[in-house]
């Protein structure tokens, strides 16, 4: 099965800085990489509200750019430099993109270091039919 990689129009530098794709089709699934807070050079927001607010926009932008919407995702594993305090920032911008059920799956990682960022979402998701690769 083949796989295309998929960017947002306005790539941000860490994706040639790290070597990744923003996210892969294949199939019916779109596998979107971990999406932080980063402005377009690749530099982390510097509070920590706005860090999440910009890694949910740069996953919009990716699943945009796919043809998906935030309806189309079943799957998000979130990580969290302090999940204690980060909490119910993370939980108040999750419900501004999943405000009803049914609810992706979600799995919540606490971790000690993401390369200058606080927090960090990746997500599957599976494709419109009119988003897939023919």
């Amino acid at each position: 099965m083949p796989r295309d990689a998929i960017f947002p129009a306005d790539r941000h530098a860490l994706y040639d800085n790290h070597g990744y794709s923003a996210a892969i089709r294949s199939g019916d699934l779109l596998f979107v990489s971990g999406q932080v807070g980063s402005r377009s050079d690749g530099t982390p927001e510097p509070e920590f509200k706005q860090q999440l607010r910009q890694a949910f926009d740069n996953l919009g932008a990716v699943l945009q750019a796919a043809g998906c919407t935030f309806d189309d995702v079943i799957d998000v594993t979130t990580f969290h430099t302090d999940p204690e305090t980060q909490f119910d920032d993370v939980m108040a911008a999750k419900a501004r993109v999943f405000p009803e059920a049914p609810f992706p799956a979600w799995t919540a990682v606490g971790v000690t270091w993401l390369a200058g960022f606080d927090f960090e979402i990746k997500v599957i998701a599976r494709l419109p039919e009119s988003a897939r690769a023919s």
